[in-house]
C-alpha cells in the first residue's frame, strides 16, 4: 500500500486541530504541513508556531515541506514545532548537502523537493543521503492545481536512478494527486502521495484515503 500524506493547506485554518484529528482517522500516514514565505512562492500560510500548536493533537509524522527562501536559517525553528520530517527545496539554498546533513544531525528525516522544471540531474548528487526525493506535480504556491503529466517520466528516471544505485531515498509526489493520478504516479514509482483537494473535498474521507493507499 502506498504512504498518504494529507496535506494540511486545503483544510479549514480555523479548525486545523479538528482537521488534524479527522486526517488521522481516516488513515493518512503523515500530514503535510506547507509552509510558504510568498518569496520562494507566490503566496504565504504558516510557520514553526502553528506547526507547533498542532503537537497536542498529533498522533501521526509531521512533514514540514519548507517552500522558502534560505530554509537553513529556520531548520531549528521547525525542529522544535515538531517535524518529524523536513523537506526542503533544491532551488531554495546554495549548499544543499550541508543542509541535509544538518537535518538529519537534529534527528529528523530530510527530504529535498524539486520543481517541475529542475531536472534530476540538479540533485543527483545528494540522492543518497535522502531519506525522500519530493517531485513536485504542480508549480508550488497554491493548492488544487492540475497535475502535470511530464512529471510522470521524471518519477520514472528517478526510481531508475535508485534501483540501479542501490539508493534508499523514497519517491514522494505532491500536487494534483487524486484517484486517477495517484495511481499514474505510483506505476511510475512513487512510494507517497500528497494530496490536499481532492481528500478534504471528498464525500468520504476514508474512502479517499484508501483509494490511495491502493493506487
Amino acid at each position: 500500500m502506498k504512504t498518504v500524506s494529507c496535506s494540511m493547506l486545503s483544510c479549514d485554518f480555523s479548525q486545523m486541530g479538528k482537521e488534524l484529528e479527522r486526517i488521522q482517522d481516516a488513515g493518512c500516514d503523515f500530514a503535510h504541513l506547507d509552509v510558504m514565505d510568498g518569496a520562494f512562492v507566490p503566496n504565504i500560510t504558516f510557520g514553526a508556531p502553528v506547526i507547533k500548536s498542532l503537537l497536542p493533537f498529533k498522533k501521526i509524522p509531521f512533514e514540514s515541506h519548507l517552500m522558502i527562501e534560505n530554509p537553513e536559517n529556520y531548520i531549528d525553528d521547525f525542529i522544535k514545532a515538531g517535524s518529524d520530517i523536513i523537506i526542503v527545496h533544491q532551488e531554495a539554498t546554495n549548499h544543499l548537502d550541508r543542509l541535509i546533513c544538518r537535518i538529519k544531525e537534529s534527528g529528523a528525516k530530510a527530504g529535498v523537493a524539486i520543481n517541475p522544471a529542475t531536472p534530476l540531474a540538479a540533485c543527483e548528487e545528494v540522492l543518497g543521503n535522502i531519506d525522500i526525493l519530493l517531485l513536485m506535480t504542480v508549480n508550488p504556491g497554491f493548492g488544487g492545481q492540475k497535475y502535470i503529466k511530464s512529471v510522470t517520466d521524471k518519477i520514472r528516471r528517478a526510481a531508475k536512478i535508485r534501483a540501479e544505485k542501490g539508493y534508499g531515498f523514497l519517491i514522494e509526489t505532491d500536487g494534483g494527486i487524486d484517484g486517477e493520478t495517484g495511481r499514474e504516479a505510483s506505476a511510475a514509482g512513487c512510494d507517497i502521495l500528497v494530496s490536499g483537494s481532492y481528500l478534504f473535498k471528498s464525500k468520504n474521507l476514508e474512502e479517499a484515503v484508501l483509494s490511495l493507499k491502493n493506487a
